[in-house]
C-alpha cells in the first residue's frame, strides 16, 4: 500500500477531508470528518517511513501489535487508544482498510 492509496481509501469514507496542519510539511496529512473537524487518520513520514496512525478500540490493540509487526503503540499519541501502521509493501491491505474504518467510526462524535 502506498500514501497515497491510504489517503484515497480515507477519503472514499462519507463526508471526509484531508488536511496538511504543518506549513512546512507538504507530506504529513489528517483525514478529517467534515462534521466534528476531528481526525480519524494521520500520515506521516518517521525515520524514512510512512507511519499511518489510527484509532483502535483498546481491546483489539494488544492482539494487533502481537499479531503484525509492522502495527506498534501510536507514535506521539495515546497508547491506550491508538496504534500505529508501518506501511509499507508488506501490510495486509485487509488489515489498514478495517483499522481506517474502525479509526473512522470511532472519532464520529
Amino acid at each position: 500500500m502506498t500514501r497515497e492509496e491510504v489517503i484515497e481509501y480515507c477519503l472514499e469514507l462519507p463526508n471526509t477531508y484531508e488536511d496538511y496542519p504543518w506549513a512546512d510539511d507538504d507530506f504529513s496529512v489528517t483525514i478529517k470528518h467534515t462534521n466534528n473537524n476531528k481526525w480519524f487518520a494521520l500520515i506521516m513520514k518517521v525515520k524514512g517511513k510512512i507511519y499511518l496512525n489510527v484509532k483502535t478500540n483498546p481491546d483489539y490493540s494488544d492482539i494487533l501489535r502481537n499479531t503484525y509487526d509492522y502495527i506498534i503503540p501510536g507514535y506521539h499519541m495515546n497508547k491506550e487508544h491508538w496504534n500505529t501502521v508501518i506501511i509499507d509493501k508488506n501490510v495486509d491491505v485487509g488489515i489498514v482498510k478495517e483499522l481506517i474504518e474502525q479509526s473512522y467510526e470511532l472519532t464520529k462524535k
